[in-house]
């Protein structure tokens, strides 16, 4: 439930200037105009599933994008029974859109966006009813380009070089052919982030979020209500602590989706758990921000 200062799941991530939206539950709208996004930037939203809790804010970034300009639809992806939701709170709420609104339901794991540089990827969770969580993975990059091996190779400044940096072979007057190889560095990795929220544990999340740069996991319990939180169906900081670590390469854990029973300073006895297994978590709070950078 939400709390006074805390609002409900969402979390946003932002790439080379869009904006996507992973759940929305009530009070997303205020945390974004509070940070002053530029909301009409989300491209899509991608939802877990369909519990209140996560989906109560939709209504209002839907009508908050009708205030500005928007020339691109946005997409709305999730779990069976997204696509009845939006259209009856459009219909109900008599809903003023002036953009496109295409929604996608999800009816098995993969693939749900790709683009030439990134994709993101929807995967199953064990919950109440149907839930997802997302990966948002770029690509590997062409390794770095060095321009004394081009010069010491004879190939002048100007179009060829861009032409090695783009992954094509060059043809020198004297008839030697340079290869990209010859004058650029290894491939370097892309980043990822994951989104697991409203889970039972299971072993199986670990191979899903393995290498995330950023792993924003719930860690709705501590270990003594472990039983708890598998009757609902949910985690312990501790159980979100064991994925990052068997997943291997997470470099670090944000742990979201609290009970409601703790207050901020009872929020330590579930950092001092997830920590006691994985000393890179944080407790995420409203409008926090994480910078995930190129490791190369």
């Amino acid at each position: 439930m939400p709390l006074p200062q805390r609002h409900l799941t969402s979390v946003l991530l932002r790439r080379e200037g869009e904006l996507f939206l992973f759940d929305g539950g009530e009070g997303t709208q205020v945390s974004i105009r509070r940070l002053n996004l530029r909301w009409k930037k989300i491209t899509a939203i991608f939802v877990s599933h369909m519990h209140a809790d996560h989906v109560t804010g939709l209504p209002g970034i839907l009508m908050l994008s009708s205030q500005v300009d928007r020339e691109e639809p946005l997409f709305i992806f999730g779990p069976p029974r997204i696509a009845e939701y939006i259209e009856q709170s459009r219909r109900v709420l008599d809903m003023y859109i002036n953009y496109e609104i295409i929604v996608r339901e999800i009816t098995e794991p993969g693939i749900v966006w790709k683009t030439d540089d990134f994709s993101i990827r929807a995967f199953p969770l064990r919950h109440t009813k149907t839930c997802y969580g997302y990966t948002l993975e770029e690509d590997a990059r062409p390794g770095a380009f060095h321009p004394e091996r081009a010069l010491e190779l004879g190939v002048p400044r100007g179009p060829l070089w861009s032409k090695l940096q783009g992954g094509a072979e060059v043809n020198l007057p004297d008839g030697r052919i340079i290869l990209p190889s010859d004058v650029m560095g290894a491939r370097r990795s892309g980043r990822k982030f994951s989104y697991v929220t409203d889970s039972l544990y299971f072993p199986e999340i670990s191979a899903e979020v393995a290498d995330s740069d950023l792993l924003i996991c719930e860690g709705m319990f501590e270990t003594a209500l472990s039983s708890s939180a598998a009757e609902k169906k949910h985690m312990t900081a501790e159980q979100a602590a064991r994925i990052a670590l068997d997943a291997g390469g997470v470099k670090r854990l944000g742990l979201i989706h609290y009970s409601p029973r703790y207050t901020e300073r009872d929020l330590k006895l579930l950092l001092d758990e997830a920590r006691s297994l994985f000393p890179a978590t944080v407790l995420t709070k409203d409008r926090m921000a994480f910078p995930i950078e190129y490791e190369d």
